[in-house]
């Protein structure tokens, strides 16, 4: 899903103008953004919970030369999806 056809998604069920939707998605993936980005972690009752991660330094090879290289440490956003996602994506992925 796009968040183009989510915001079409919430209009249609909200019973609201797409304009309006676009503004409150807008809203709530800037907080989720301006969250993570301070470091705070995000729960989402439902969903799951965002999390703000480190990645150390590790030894890598460039893929096209073959040559080692140090890949720096960084830092990561994670996301644990809660129970009932997982097992949603599990009993419909069971049948493919």
């Amino acid at each position: 899903m796009t968040q183009t056809e989510l915001i079409k998604k919430v209009a249609k069920e909200q019973g609201l103008s797409e304009s309006k939707a676009e503004k409150l998605v807008k809203a709530v993936l800037s907080s989720i953004k301006e969250a993570i980005s301070n470091g705070e972690e995000v729960r989402l009752s439902g969903l799951g919970v965002f999390k703000f991660g480190q990645r150390s330094e590790r030894k890598g090879r460039n893929p096209r030369t073959g040559k080692e290289m140090t890949i720096p440490a960084k830092r990561v956003v994670r996301f644990v999806a809660n129970k009932s996602i997982r097992e949603a994506v599990n009993t419909v992925g069971a049948g493919k």
